[in-house]
């Protein structure tokens, strides 16, 4: 049996590295030398790139420009293995920091690195632990009690649920942490992070919204605040029975495409990423529903969580998509993702003629049986 807990396509971070640089990281760790190599992803401020160095005798170095507050995931291969490897199975870390001139050391990894000259790095760890810890720390957690036992309870049920119990309950105590970490740190920007943080993909409007309005102007109008803003937005509006947000953005060959101007009986919004497993996962019986009721009216337009056009593309050729594909390559800030507050993908909305939306987020068994009765199954 596989460890029970696992990373989902959620909303994660990316880079800013601008050619006025108001930050330096410099690394250290070990006598590590080539092919070693660190990539770092950065978000500030709403935008992002990547970027990697080698490893030489140990030391790296990355410089760029922060808003103030960006937030970063480093990973060092050791071996050479590429970032994948680094970022999902090796070394890896995240992290706060500002406009600073930042030390991480260690005698071995990243892992167990110590930080020193970033006041924004203290004000991050000072967070977590108010909240009981990063969403890693508890998948750790989880994953080393797993591993804790022996080959005969990890078969045995009882004993997985036991562990899946307290994750879960560890969750829910840190999400209620991060309410009240917010009401308390109106002004502060990790005040904004727990709230967006607590909020998750389905927005409780009731509890999110008084917090969020009760907090400074400076931060409701951050990008950080805006994508709040959106988020609350969408939930009031974006439901069964409410009509789809229009929107237009570009194709594959750089034309526009209006949801306005789709046509069909069904029309799924799908929102993916060649990055995203689950999303590539249910292509197959994305395609299969496609070539049943395409003449009988279903159409899908697609939006991409992207930010590079060759691996988006390569995508949509290997897996054989044959509907419409739109992105602004903007990855997690591409503009019809925020208007309709996505965090984590797959999502989709199955909407009808009229554009009104009849389904949210139905995959597999659940998407067929829904087009059947809609489109009919002879």
């Amino acid at each position: 049996m596989k460890k029970i807990i696992a990373l989902a396509c959620i909303l994660a971070p990316v880079s800013l590295l601008a050619q006025t640089n108001n930050f330096t990281i410099n690394g250290k760790i070990g006598k590590l030398n080539s092919p070693a190599r660190v990539y770092v992803d950065f978000m500030d401020n709403g935008k992002g790139k990547e970027d990697s160095v080698d490893v030489v005798n140990g030391s790296f170095q990355f410089k760029g420009n922060s808003a103030g507050y960006t937030y970063a995931r480093m990973a060092l291969s050791h071996d050479g293995g590429g970032k994948q490897k680094a970022v999902y199975t090796g070394d890896v870390i995240y992290f706060y920091f500002g406009k600073e001139q930042i030390t991480i050391t260690s005698k071995d990894s990243l892992a167990n690195a110590s930080f020193t000259g970033s006041k924004v790095y203290n004000e991050y760890q000072a967070y977590n632990k108010a909240i009981g810890g990063t969403i890693m720390d508890l998948n750790k957690n989880a994953n080393a009690a797993f591993s804790s036992l022996t080959p005969e309870q990890q078969k045995d049920t009882a004993f997985v649920n036991v562990i899946d119990r307290n994750y879960r309950l560890a969750m829910k105590t840190r999400n209620e942490k991060q309410l009240i970490y917010a009401k308390k740190h109106p002004n502060g920007w990790f005040g904004m992070v727990a709230l967006s943080e607590a909020a998750g993909s389905k927005v409780d409007v009731p509890k999110i919204e008084p917090i969020f309005n009760a907090m400074s102007k400076a931060l409701r109008t951050s990008d950080i605040g805006k994508e709040m803003e959106q988020r609350i937005t969408a939930a009031k509006t974006i439901h069964t029975g409410a009509t789809a947000p229009t929107f237009v953005q570009n194709d594959v060959n750089g034309q526009p495409v209006k949801l306005a101007d789709m046509k069909g009986k069904a029309l799924l919004v799908e929102f993916w990423a060649s990055w995203c497993g689950p999303c590539r996962a249910e292509n197959p019986n994305l395609r299969e529903q496609y070539k049943q009721y395409k003449d009988k009216g279903f159409e899908i337009i697609a939006i991409s969580l992207d930010d590079n056009k060759d691996k988006w593309l390569d995508a949509i050729e290997h897996d054989k998509l044959p509907w419409v594909h739109v992105s602004d390559l903007k990855g997690w800030n591409n503009e019809v993702g925020r208007l309709y507050g996505i965090r984590a993908v797959p999502a989709n909305f199955l909407l009808d003629a009229d554009k009104k939306i009849i389904a949210t987020n139905l995959r597999g068994e659940e998407l067929n049986k829904k087009l059947a009765e809609v489109l009919g199954d002879n």
